[in-house]
């Protein structure tokens, strides 16, 4: 089997991890490309990606261009004479030249089961769309969003308890191997490419901060949904007394509420039951503006007052 010479174009954590699988692998790493530093944590400095983190530690050369448009980069990266380039994550769009210089093409690998889910929050949106499967798919890139040829895919359940958090680590669980498979594929010679339905494409669009207020007026399922898809960003938000409060955890509860939606009904060890249009959500664990997440019981030991029964949850009016 002939081993691939490899650009690795990502950026998070999961694009480092499956680097970290090719790293493993038969295949040879000769460049990574990477979204620019970031300013990062309290101090606002500079950070590296998880991706180029990793890369140097591995000295391998890591080039972190704002755009893939202009000539000189686009010449920079034909230089590099790779076989194939690998995309996961990556965060710039490959234009057509950079998309035809390997001479295997680009493929990447995409966290969801295609045509399901094209774009870039496809974790998210299957977990508040109410999935009960995902999975990753390993696909040759075309021009188009998420269009192109599939090669391999690899399924994994959605739990109803799943955050984004825990769908994110499972794909990546699948995908390695899914990957390193694909690539032992193409370079055997003996993949067979799939051609998507576009029929049955969904778009996942990318998450926002605004997205994140919580509607007491929708359903107590469709909220447990959005929180669990909004963990572990940008974290669901609601508000009471005027004070924006972040929720980390809830459940859906069958039993449905008399009270007007956003009405806390109930507030003890177990949680806080908050009336929604069909059934009640319980908060189990929150964060206050300027404080850490923490338990309902951790903090109905210190700010018990503030969580009396009948007050009302409303929407946050900004975050």
């Amino acid at each position: 089997m002939k081993s691939l010479r490899i650009i690795f174009a990502g950026t998070p954590e999961f694009a480092s991890a499956h680097l970290k699988a090719i790293l493993a692998s038969q295949h040879r790493v000769i460049a990574v490309y990477s979204q620019p530093d970031r300013p990062a944590g309290r101090g606002q400095k500079l950070m590296p990606s998880p991706v180029k983190s990793l890369a140097l530690a591995h000295n391998i050369p890591v080039f972190q261009p704002k755009f893939l448009r202009d000539e000189g980069t686009q010449r920079e990266l034909a230089a590099l004479n790779a076989d194939l380039i690998v995309v996961v994550a990556y965060g710039l769009i490959l234009p057509q030249q950079v998309l035809d210089t390997p001479t295997l093409g680009c493929i990447n690998v995409h966290g969801s089961i295609l045509p399901r889910w094209r774009g870039a929050a496809p974790i998210q949106r299957a977990i508040e769309a109410g999935d009960t499967e995902s999975g990753v798919t390993i696909m040759q890139m075309d021009a188009g969003l998420d269009t192109g040829d599939m090669l391999l895919k690899a399924f994994c359940p959605i739990h109803p308890t799943d955050t984004a958090s825990d769908l994110h680590d499972r794909l990546i669980a699948v995908g390695q191997p899914a990957l390193i498979q694909s690539l032992d594929g193409i370079a055997c010679g003996n993949i067979r490419p799939e051609k998507q339905d576009d029929n049955l494409a969904t778009y996942a669009h990318k998450m926002s901060k605004e997205e994140a207020r919580l509607d007491w007026q929708k359903s107590a399922q469709a909220l447990d949904r959005q929180i669990r898809a909004f963990n572990p960003w940008p974290v669901a938000i609601t508000t009471l007394d005027d004070r924006n409060i972040r929720i980390w955890e809830a459940v859906a509860l069958e039993e449905t509420a008399t009270a007007a939606p956003g009405t806390l009904i109930k507030a003890d060890k177990d949680g806080l039951d908050i009336a929604c249009r069909e059934g009640t959500v319980r908060i189990k664990r929150l964060q206050l503006a300027g404080s850490r997440a923490m338990s309902v019981q951790e903090l109905l030991n210190s700010k018990k007052a503030m969580f009396s029964t009948g007050k009302q949850f409303s929407q946050a009016l900004f975050t």
